[in-house]
């Protein structure tokens, strides 16, 4: 491929620069630039409700105002939940509301490959490495004055764990191939799917880098624990592909009782491709539980479920686990509440208020935990590990 077709194939490219025989650094910078204008620094996730938040549960109320609560400050967040809940629209929206006047920059550490990683994040001078024919900065450089999103840090290999450590501690960096160290003037938020305190104890990460990027952390619940947000993402992302692609779509109570059901092992951005499926189909027309894909339904909770025999007698359960129902019910949300904080109470008295063995007891993450805490607003022993 000669210049020419270079420039029509890649007008952005600085192409103008190579000229027959071509040179094979002129040739590289030009492979850096079509790399450069490929990456994606500055990005929305498409399937999770763009920058703004969608849901009325309780979990995403707690979660913005978490967001309102450490938007204004400098603090390092930490955004835990399962793929596809969300974590880089709470991380935008901190920034929206932080007030910083520099850009959000986003990188996930899983996507780049670990050669290539330092560079990526910190820069590099001209001749660093072989193809390094120009000094680059790197994303923290970029996101100055900004926000620095790093998606998936559990995914981070060791060596960068150390480097990263460093600079949020001393907030300066290096260039590969340089030892002039350069100021950061950058907020960082970093996420992750993974269970960080099991990766520390399989040797993975780095404890002290943990609770570095852990000083305020939010969890975010998976969508299946908040069917209270179904209905509005589907209304948001319908209104969206509407529109992007001037489609209509509605969604009848049926589907909608199947919907909220389902338990969503791809979360919101599952969701955010069924809706999507579901306006090439059925396009504005009306979805039916019938109109819904076979997993979906299948996994219909909504159906009657054949009536299963576990005892034939009901007075050898295990104390504490039968309840009775009153005789005027109840709301069975606040009773199941009032039992989760009855168990996180009994736990943190076993652990002796060590938040990290309370979460073991009861077999959530620490962060969850943290997070159920600060809601319940429960009060540790002797204030440890919190």
């Amino acid at each position: 491929m000669i210049a020419s077709d270079l420039h029509r194939e890649y007008p952005w490219a600085r192409v103008h620069s190579l000229h027959y025989p071509v040179r094979l650094d002129a040739l590289g910078e030009v492979l850096a630039e079509i790399k450069a204008s490929h990456s994606q620094t500055d990005h929305t996730d498409p399937t999770c409700g763009g920058s703004r938040l969608i849901g009325n549960s309780a979990d995403t109320e707690l979660v913005r105002r978490l967001i309102e609560q450490v938007a204004p400050s400098l603090a390092t967040v930490l955004i835990t939940g399962e793929s596809g809940t969300g974590k880089e629209v709470v991380a935008r929206q901190i920034h929206e509301q932080s007030g910083r006047k520099g850009p959000f920059i986003a990188v996930n550490c899983g996507a780049i490959p670990e050669n290539l990683l330092e560079s990526e994040l910190f820069g590099h001078e001209r001749g660093a490495f072989t193809g390094a024919v120009r000094a680059r900065a790197g994303r923290f450089e970029q996101a100055k004055g900004g926000t620095f999103f790093l998606d998936e840090i559990g995914d981070m290999p060791t060596v960068m764990q150390v480097k990263l450590l460093r600079v949020l501690e001393e907030r300066v960096i290096e260039r590969v191939g340089s030892a002039d160290s350069i100021p950061v003037d950058v907020r960082l938020i970093a996420a992750t799917h993974r269970d960080l305190p099991r990766r520390i104890e399989a040797g993975k990460f780095r404890e002290d880098l943990y609770y570095r990027l852990s000083v305020f952390p939010i969890d975010i619940t998976p969508l299946r624990e908040r069917p209270d947000d179904i209905a509005p993402l589907v209304d948001e992302f319908i209104h969206r592909l509407a529109a992007e692609k001037s489609v209509s779509l509605q969604i009848a109570n049926d589907a909608m009782s199947v919907l909220k059901a389902y338990k969503w092992p791809g979360n919101v951005r599952e969701l955010a491709n069924l809706i999507e499926r579901l306006v090439v189909v059925k396009p504005n027309g009306v979805v039916h539980r019938t109109d819904l894909p076979w997993p979906i339904v299948e996994r219909d909770a909504t159906k009657p479920a054949q009536p299963e025999v576990i005892s034939s007698n009901l007075n050898a359960a295990p104390a504490g686990i039968r309840a009775t129902l009153p005789t005027g019910g109840l709301d069975l949300k606040q009773y199941l509440a009032k039992i989760e904080q009855d168990m996180i109470h009994q736990a943190l008295l076993e652990s002796g208020g060590v938040v990290q063995r309370a979460a073991e007891l009861l077999g959530v993450g620490r962060t969850t935990l943290v997070e159920k805490i600060r809601r319940y607003e429960l009060n540790t022993p002797k204030n440890k590990g919190h």
